[in-house]
């Protein structure tokens, strides 16, 4: 089969690519990387800037490599935005897209018209980026994408590529809840892809401080909830000075950030989530234990009965606070969580499983 896979969040298709090639398939993915995170990618369209000079430059980019757009069994979507441009400048290469391939998908991987709109009912999710039960968050990241994504030229474009394409797939339970009253017949959920990770360190002993890695993002910390872990986490270290370290990581090079990260025991991420996204399973893949997104609908989608190697918490620094102590108090079992992680991982998202899922959704369509 060959594959055009278009636009990246968080490595999503450039792993996805990697189990695609292995089982056999021809792969492209062309993206601009995920910006500064600069995943690798067969085809390059960064823009440098929203510039004058940097425009003409990236559209001609776009043009020249048009012809290298055809032809294909499938082209997955990244989003209904895939490329650096305003949602309205998308239709052009849409229409090419549909013209010149076989079929075409859509990935429900991030926020979009009808992940806000469900979050905004304050009824398909007890919380979420944009609610507390019947209660509305206010941040910048949720005033822009309610204007952009619910009543705005992306919400509209949105809704037509979601009508249009082939199939959506849905990466998290979030995004699957969000589609699945409007598109049943042609929506999937497919888990995120993640390649093995490196084996747990069987080298700590019980009684060993607890090493808890948190990123910091200073325009995101409100929406992610960052600000309400750090504090929890800076009590748990007031009340645990000697059994526990923080490493508090901001605006430091990729590489260095996972060297961090891969050096520590426990992740603190995404508060306001159900389910862990990319960023978590990568973390769970090396053998951290994660704080954040493990309600039972996570469980429930993947079919998972027997593994609960998640600390979930509810969206309030109490919650944290506590799970943080008792993960201090009990921390002889990080082992064996750190282990649940790595078969978690191995079961639901490894990379070659996934792929052949895709594949075998690809197929009902073409």
């Amino acid at each position: 089969m060959k594959i055009l896979l278009l636009g990246e969040y968080s490595n999503v298709h450039a792993t996805l690519a990697q189990g695609l090639r292995e089982l056999g398939h021809q792969v492209t993915v062309a993206s601009d990387g995920d910006g500064w995170k600069n995943y690798p990618r067969d085809i390059d369209l960064r823009r440098r800037s929203l510039g004058y000079k940097d425009t003409l430059q990236f559209l001609y980019k776009l043009i020249r490599n048009l012809s290298r757009f055809k032809g294909y069994d499938v082209v997955q979507l990244i989003n209904p935005v895939f490329l650096p441009l305003k949602a309205e400048a998308h239709k052009f290469v849409y229409t090419y897209l549909r013209k010149h391939n076989r079929s075409l998908f859509m990935g429900a991987f991030g926020v979009d018209h009808y992940y806000v709109k469900t979050c905004l009912d304050c009824t398909t999710f007890r919380y979420s980026d944009f609610n507390f039960g019947p209660h509305l968050r206010k941040t910048r990241e949720t005033e822009v994408w309610k204007r952009d994504w619910l009543l705005g030229a992306k919400g509209r474009w949105n809704q037509w590529v979601a009508r249009d394409c082939d199939g959506i797939i849905a990466g998290l339970y979030e995004y699957y809840a969000s589609y699945r009253c409007h598109f049943p017949q042609k929506l999937k959920f497919i888990p995120f892809p993640l390649c093995p990770g490196k084996p747990v360190d069987d080298r700590r002993k019980a009684d060993d401080p607890v090493r808890f890695f948190i990123g910091v993002q200073r325009s995101r910390n409100a929406y992610k909830g960052t600000d309400v872990m750090l504090r929890a986490l800076q009590r748990t270290k007031e009340r645990y000075p000697h059994e526990c370290e923080i490493v508090k990581v901001e605006s430091v090079p990729f590489s260095e950030y996972v060297r961090l990260m891969y050096g520590s025991d426990v992740l603190l991420d995404q508060l306001y989530s159900y389910t862990p996204a990319m960023n978590a399973l990568e973390a769970m893949s090396n053998g951290l234990v994660v704080v954040g997104g493990g309600e039972p609908e996570n469980y429930e989608i993947l079919g998972e009965c027997e593994l609960r190697p998640i600390i979930n918490v509810l969206p309030d620094e109490e919650s944290v606070y506590n799970s943080l102590c008792k993960i201090v108090e009990e921390r002889s079992a990080l082992p064996e969580l750190a282990c649940q992680s790595q078969l978690y991982i191995e079961r639901h998202h490894s990379y070659l499983k996934v792929a052949q899922k895709y594949v075998d959704f690809w197929n009902l369509y073409l």
